[in-house]
């Protein structure tokens, strides 16, 4: 496969699928390098608005007509299928084509400090926390995460350092493409399984990645993951550990949390207590997060003092717990959680809020996975005060029939007192929430979808 050469801007670039949430974030580089750029989308959205204010020709939909002369690359993402009509015109054509990973391993591969964030939860979380504290140091980074960060004004920033931060994700095993010198790994459970089958195959890519690093390359490591020996063997790069537990390189000591659920603690570094943290963020999971950042930036010599300043400026990233305001006295927030240790995690630091009942309006993403963690899903959202259920986002699978979310429902249900309801559409929830949510609530829309809009439109209400 041809390389590609960032510096040279000569050549006219064409996305596939432009308004996503990572694709959009590799265009908008390319255009402030003076790439030109174009690309296509099913609609309409606030990432290609904002393209489109940038220069960027988008059309709408996607057609093979919009595969014009004087393209010389087309940059396409996993869900875009052979039958697609700008992929088989382009391929028609001769022109050359990169999955999306691929194009973002290129240019990863142009910076001399790459920090890749992989894991199964957690990665927009890390990745925002650890460019946090790279642009707190003063470090110019290039930065691609997951999610629009406030303070970089969305989901990418173009820096002129050599440092480079982004997220790796493990679906399809797209983070093998990259080329990172240094890696986090916040966490391997069993994720993507439509794709890997079982955790084991799963572990497999994540030990391939691993070995991507070069010999003076670093691995900050989440030490509650089983089996890291096996993992990183065969690496030569520096593995340096981070958690919760006495035995990590990176710790917390006499973690407290303040009247928002926001984590305080002492950090132990190397056996060392060298700085207090305070963070901006609720729950434990997000502990666990900054001290993955800490470790990564630490062990590039910038100070705990930066960290700290840093984290305690970060007030977390867009459907990342995040607060919408308030409907009926109740406040709502929204967070991107779809696996069922994601929503632990995050009903855990609800849990730390102050708040009279938990109400959860939860829309699953995928049949799936559905599926396959359904008693996991049934188990912790029962944890809940009450629960509304939204259809299932079905994203790029078919519905197998076998599945709904009305078997999370019934089996909360069959557990106790009736408080979780199957309503399917968005507007049948949205009444049932207008009925039954009361000032002193805390109530939280939770999915990969777009779940979101519920509370959005209840908040303007």
């Amino acid at each position: 496969m041809a390389d590609f050469d960032l510096n040279d801007t000569s050549r006219h670039i064409h996305f596939i699928g432009i308004g996503g949430i990572s694709m959009s974030a590799i265009a908008k580089l390319l255009v402030e390098r003076g790439f030109t750029v174009s690309g296509s989308d099913m609609k309409k959205s606030a990432l290609t608005e904002e393209l489109e204010s940038m220069g960027v020709h988008i059309d709408y939909p996607q057609k093979a007509s919009n595969i014009v002369p004087g393209i010389d690359i087309v940059v396409y993402t996993s869900a875009i299928h052979p039958d697609n009509p700008e992929f088989a015109a382009a391929k028609a054509a001769g022109i050359t084509m990169y999955q999306r990973a691929v194009m973002l391993g290129f240019i990863m591969k142009h910076y001399k400090n790459a920090i890749a964030v992989a894991g199964t939860h957690g990665k927009t979380t890390t990745t925002s926390m650890v460019s946090y504290i790279y642009l707190e140091d003063k470090g110019d980074p290039t930065i691609f995460v997951g999610g629009i960060l406030d303070n970089i004004h969305g989901n990418m920033r173009s820096g002129k350092s050599e440092n480079f931060v982004a997220e790796a994700c493990e679906y399809t095993d797209s983070f093998l493409h990259f080329f990172p010198t240094s890696e986090i790994i916040t966490n391997i459970e069993p994720e993507h399984l439509d794709y890997f089958g079982d955790l084991a195959h799963e572990c497999a890519s994540f030990k391939r990645f691993i070995g991507l690093l070069p010999e003076n390359g670093l691995l900050v490591i989440n030490d509650a993951i089983a089996d890291i020996a096996s993992l990183t063997s065969g690496s030569k790069a520096k593995v340096v550990t981070y958690g919760l537990s006495d035995s990590a390189d990176y710790r917390p000591a006499n973690i407290s949390y303040d009247e928002n659920g926001f984590g305080h603690y002492d950090l132990i570094a190397h056996g060392k207590n060298i700085a207090h943290i305070a963070l901006s963020v609720p729950g434990e999971h997000n502990i666990s997060d900054s001290l993955a950042a800490i470790a990564v930036a630490m062990e590039h010599g910038i100070s705990a003092s930066v960290c700290a300043a840093a984290l305690s400026k970060y007030k977390g990233a867009e459907r990342r717990m995040e607060y919408k305001g308030t409907f009926n006295g109740a406040k709502v927030y929204d967070d991107y959680a779809h696996h069922p240790s994601e929503i632990r995690a995050t009903l855990t630091a609800c849990r730390q809020m102050p708040h009279d009942r938990l109400i959860v309006a939860f829309q699953p993403h995928l049949y799936s996975r559905t599926k396959f963690f359904l008693n996991d899903f049934i188990d912790v959202l029962g944890t809940a005060d009450i629960v509304a259920l939204a259809d299932i986002y079905a994203a790029r699978e078919k519905d197998p029939g076998d599945i709904s979310s009305k078997d999370i429902a019934d089996g909360i249900n069959a557990k106790g007192a009736e408080k979780a309801y199957y309503l399917g559409d968005f507007e049948k929830i949205k009444n049932f929430l207008m009925h039954t949510v009361h000032e002193g609530d805390l109530l939280i829309t939770m999915g990969a979808g777009n779940i979101v809009e519920v509370g959005d439109d209840l908040v303007k209400s």
